[in-house]
């Protein structure tokens, strides 16, 4: 049996009986016909089997060449076909795209925009997990995750997919009713808040900006929440203010079933991206990244 490093020589053989001599195999191939009959001998030598018999009119095979012939006829035109189907895979992404993001980021963002992929790439399948911890993509089987801002781990490369971001102060017309409105962030210690837990257990503490300095307000109250898509819904029901994403409470802002307040002192914060491994970028997941991007 041939090694692997003589496939090579095997391809010669079978380019050689193909085209019916050593010269039009060269010429096909553009090599030496030197070159082409020295693999072909070397490769007699290693089986110990004389494959073609030469004459000074024509190429015949032998029994075994002719064996060997045919399994590689049949082996390389195999090799064809599977490089034919990768050139399909590479025109018409396929696979599982499996993307970390939190809930509102799922819902505002990624679904409305690769909602496409119903008609264009039904071949990718799209597995959208719902986490607002930030997790080792890598360690947890992860494509993709998505986060606020460009900082990411070593390693990874981040793509915007959101413009930058307004935080929001906000609350229902009863709770303003109830409370008054706050002038200034110091009233904010009046009001019920609700507050973001991150995974280690820390709260957020509202980052507001007065003149170029940065405030921080540590958000009081009974509700606490590690999504920022249920602090707004929390916030609907009345149980208290709520620090959101502007993007997140649009709706209610026009409907006028939330009140904003306080908004010179609201920070802008990036935008989201989308971050990934720099390495092995599937097919699937770069027409993900160039949909998501803006």
């Amino acid at each position: 049996m041939a090694k692997r490093e003589n496939y090579n020589d095997l391809y010669l053989f079978m380019r050689v009986v193909r085209e019916g001599s050593f010269t039009a195999a060269a010429q096909r191939l553009g090599l030496a016909q030197s070159g082409v009959s020295r693999a072909v001998r070397e490769l007699e030598a290693r089986l110990g089997l004389q494959l073609l018999v030469r004459t000074t009119r024509k190429l015949s095979l032998t029994q075994a060449g002719e064996r060997l012939y045919q399994t590689l006829e049949s082996g390389f035109d195999a090799v064809d076909t599977g490089l034919a189907t990768l050139a399909h895979y590479r025109n018409t992404p396929s696979g599982t795209v499996r993307i970390n993001a939190s809930q509102h980021l799922i819902d505002k963002v990624l679904l409305p925009r690769l909602v496409v992929f119903k008609q264009r790439y039904p071949d990718i399948r799209l597995e959208l997990i719902s986490e607002s911890r930030f997790v080792d993509i890598i360690a947890e089987r992860f494509d993709a995750g998505v986060r606020l801002g460009a900082e990411v781990a070593s390693g990874m490369v981040a793509v915007r997919i959101t413009p930058d971001m307004e935080m929001a102060i906000v609350g229902t017309p009863d709770h303003f009713r109830r409370y008054g409105f706050p002038q200034t962030p110091d009233e904010l210690a009046t009001h019920p808040c609700i507050a973001y837990q991150f995974a280690d257990g820390s709260l957020y503490a509202w980052e507001l900006e007065h003149e170029g300095k940065k405030i921080t307000h540590p958000p009081q109250g009974q509700w606490v929440f590690s999504d920022s898509y249920m602090e707004a819904n929390a916030a609907r029901r009345g149980l208290g203010l709520a620090y959101v994403p502007e993007e997140l409470i649009a709706d209610d802002l026009e409907r006028g079933t939330l009140i904003r307040v306080l908004q010179r002192y609201s920070l802008r914060l990036d935008g989201s991206f989308i971050y990934y491994p720099h390495r092995n970028v599937s097919p699937a997941l770069r027409v993900v990244i160039d949909t998501l991007k803006i």
